[in-house]
């Protein structure tokens, strides 16, 4: 029994209705004008009854025959209705002004989807001028996983409603789909190709409104070969903007779209760019005194980059998940922190494994920056996917098995670091614009009388990655703020070093004598202008330093 006598059965005297709907739904599946005796052996109808229910469609409008071919199609009056009903959703009136200034400044295909049950259906479309644009009919449906807008759109939805959309996957499908929502989240938009048009590229940034809105997702349908790998980031910053339009301010997140206008020309004379790699989202610098090399990431395109001083070169490994940061462990091995929590890294396969997850039970939640104490022991700070909540700990790794929370309600934990004596440990949370220190016992891994070592007004940027050298001077990386600060123990700006990108996101002292400052960047959700006025947005950079860093700790007990 197909599902068309299923339903005839279980709704007595719509039998008649059903056969109808089941000669359009052939239709609709078949994409293509079809004949009389396709419809036969498909429906498996009686040819008379076939022939007096084509009839009626036909003159209703709901399918259309073409004489000359004798051949069958969906009518007018289809789209007449589905027009109709689409017109009735609140989230594709909201949207279509921006889809029509997004076509317009973009120049490609713009659309709008939404989520209906386990499927993502194209509700508007508008085509740019552009002879090369794809072509997107409206109505067009994919299942949401099988897509990068359903996946966008299921990426910003809680646990509870995905669930049951991914319960058919396999949890190795399940796991790799969770790795590429956590990405998506973390930078606001999804980037993948299309399923159904080859050599398409696909993005996509969630618009999630109020429940009675609907969960939709904008879109943008081009050509990868014309649409270049920076570009594709560019326009997720500008659908993310477009979003926020639609939705008021999409979410709370406190993720950062637009930086804060140059402060000046100046560069630090001295600076060098050292890589120019454009990373997404580059941080976690460490110096691998052992191998002597620089180690750090991109979070939102998952790599673990090793720049060596001696040769000038920078290699690049891509990561299965997201990756936070990597730190140095006894005899030459590596561990990481990802979204799977504490894992270790095979330096010469780039294979990870998991160690150990304390917030297995937040999926939501991702780990950021991390540190290694004197005495081996592993801190790092945790933070919601798309910073959106207070809902970061502050972690210390007694052994790689084991962790415990000493700190909570972080919105997005980042830097971190202790004064050479041990007795200070700072903590940075981006979203309060503020460096914490606390009373720091290096003896049993405890901190206490927390206070606000610095503050920053926003149109200061806000701290992000940090480090200590040798004289307890804390060095600031300020995202949005062009520029990395360093400052004296109690609290006093002591240098200035200005940065030609507006987002510096993290530094580490390195190299062998522990005076080269390296500086990580970011281009991520940066405008098009800003990337013309700070090409090198996304590079490491170096600069001499007087004062040398401090020795980078290893982690104990690696296996």
């Amino acid at each position: 029994m197909n599902r068309f006598d299923d339903i005839a059965k279980r709704f007595p005297g719509a039998g008649t209705l059903v056969k109808g709907i089941q000669i359009m739904e052939f239709l609709a599946e078949a994409g293509r004008p079809t004949t009389s005796a396709e419809l036969l052996r498909q429906t498996q109808l009686p040819k008379a009854t076939l022939y007096r229910l084509l009839g009626a469609l036909i003159d209703f409008g709901y399918v259309r025959r073409d004489a000359r071919l004798k051949t069958y199609s969906l009518g007018q009056r289809l789209i007449e209705l589905g027009g109709s009903s689409l017109a009735t959703i609140d989230l594709r009136s909201a949207a279509e002004s921006e889809l029509t200034r997004l076509a317009s400044e973009i120049n490609e295909t713009v659309s709008l989807t939404m989520l209906d049950g386990d499927r993502s259906i194209y509700v508007d479309v508008r085509r740019s001028s552009n002879p090369l644009s794809v072509g997107i009919e409206i109505g067009k449906s994919l299942h949401a996983v099988e897509s990068t807008s359903g996946q966008a759109i299921l990426a910003a939805l809680p646990p509870h409603r995905v669930n049951g959309i991914l319960a058919a996957l396999s949890r190795e499908e399940q796991s790799q789909l969770m790795a590429d929502f956590a990405i998506s989240r973390a930078r606001g938009y999804t980037i993948g190709p299309s399923r159904t048009i080859e050599g398409v590229i696909v993005i996509a940034v969630p618009v999630i409104g109020p429940p009675d809105m609907g969960s939709g997702a904008i879109v943008v349908t081009a050509l990868a070969d014309h649409t270049p790998l920076e570009r594709r980031h560019v326009i997720g910053r500008d659908l993310m903007e477009a979003a926020r339009r639609i939705v008021g301010n999409l979410g709370s997140a406190s993720v950062s779209i637009t930086p804060n206008p140059r402060p000046s020309r100046h560069v630090s004379e001295t600076l060098r760019c050292v890589a120019r790699v454009g990373a997404i989202v580059g941080e976690g610098p460490v110096w691998d005194a052992s191998a002597g090399v620089l180690r750090w990431v991109d979070i939102a395109a998952p790599a673990i980059h090793c720049y060596d001083p001696a040769t000038g070169e920078n290699r690049m490994d891509p990561c299965p998940h997201l990756v936070s940061a990597v730190l140095p462990a006894e005899d030459g091995r590596m561990v990481a922190i990802s979204q799977n929590g504490l894992e270790a890294l095979d330096v010469a396969t780039g294979a990870l494994r998991p160690l150990y997850d304390p917030e297995a039970h937040l999926s939501t939640n991702r780990f950021n920056d991390a540190k290694t104490d004197s005495r081996g022991r592993i801190w790092a700070g945790s933070m919601s996917l798309d910073a959106s909540m207070p809902s970061g700990s502050l972690y210390c790794f007694d052994t790689l098995r084991s962790a415990r929370a000493v700190d909570g309600g972080f919105q997005i934990s980042n830097g971190l670091g202790w004064s050479p004596d041990d007795t200070r440990f700072y903590f940075v949370d981006s979203a309060l614009g503020t460096v914490f220190v606390y009373d720091f016992d290096v003896e049993t891994g405890t901190v206490a009388n927390r206070e606000a070592f610095l503050t920053f007004e926003p149109e200061e940027g806000k701290p992000d990655g940090m480090c200590v050298d040798s004289a307890g001077n804390v060095w600031v990386a300020m995202w949005d703020g062009w520029r990395v600060g360093c400052y004296d123990p109690s609290g006093d700006l002591i240098r200035t070093v200005d940065m030609p990108v507006p987002r510096p996101s993290s530094c580490y002292l390195g190299d062998d004598d522990l005076k080269t400052l390296y500086i990580t960047s970011a281009s991520i959700r940066l405008p098009a202008s800003v990337l013309e006025e700070a090409p090198l947005s996304g590079s490491l950079f170096a600069i001499d330093v007087d004062v040398p860093g401090l020795p980078t700790n290893e982690v104990r007990g690696c296996p």
